[in-house]
């Protein structure tokens, strides 16, 4: 079977996430690659950050995804880093939702970005290597990362499934494992002229 670059990648995330830790979801394939690749289009199309609330569940929407699972998958914040562009801005806020020595360890940490923009904190603290649901036992106590994750912890829409799924790893793993199944085959292209399956990665054929 001839499996795309598309494919490997969906393939792949799936296999790291169950490799730290977290749950099995099936990965349908058959996918073709795109034969356009712009940074300047995903602008619009990929949640931020720093968005409010109101406008991260209307993306989602927009989808057809639910509140309860965009919560769930942000639960994949459990793992990786994000830079310090991303959350600098927050820290210097008088509203700030961080704990007190968690902003002060940030600031330390993200100290030498603008000489460095490379610089990234691990989006978990507690368990960075780790698929579970500390990030979302994280957010009450000030130790969320990014400004959309503080959202989640405070708005009315999101906090009850921030809270249940703090208090049950296996009810985030399954809304987890069923909400990628169906992100993973959102907008993909299966047939026709705008894809091919690419012979290198990192290139249109």
């Amino acid at each position: 079977m001839i499996v795309s670059c598309a494919d490997i990648l969906a393939s792949v995330t799936r296999d790291l996430v169950v490799m730290v830790g977290g749950p099995y979801y099936d990965v349908a394939l058959g996918r073709l690659d795109g034969k356009v690749s712009k940074s300047s289009l995903v602008e619009g199309t990929l949640p931020r950050p720093t968005w409010p609330m109101h406008r991260m569940i209307d993306l989602f929407r927009s989808r057809n995804f639910s509140v309860q699972e965009m919560v769930a998958l942000s639960g994949a914040h459990t793992i990786g880093f994000s830079h310090c562009k991303e959350f600098k801005q927050g820290l210097t806020r008088n509203d700030s939702q961080y704990s007190h020595r968690f902003a002060e360890a940030l600031r330390n940490a993200c100290a030498d970005y603008p000489n460095n923009p490379t610089l990234s904190v691990f989006n978990d603290i507690m368990t960075p290597n780790k698929f579970d649901n500390l990030y979302y036992q994280n957010l009450p106590k000030g130790l969320g990362l990014l400004q959309s994750d503080h959202a989640l912890n405070v708005d009315s829409r999101t906090s009850p499934f921030v809270q249940m799924y703090a208090k049950d790893q296996d009810k985030f793993f399954s809304d987890f494992a069923k909400a990628m199944e169906k992100l993973s085959v959102y907008g993909v292209i299966t047939s026709g002229r705008k894809g091919e399956i690419r012979r290198k990665c990192d290139a249109i054929n």
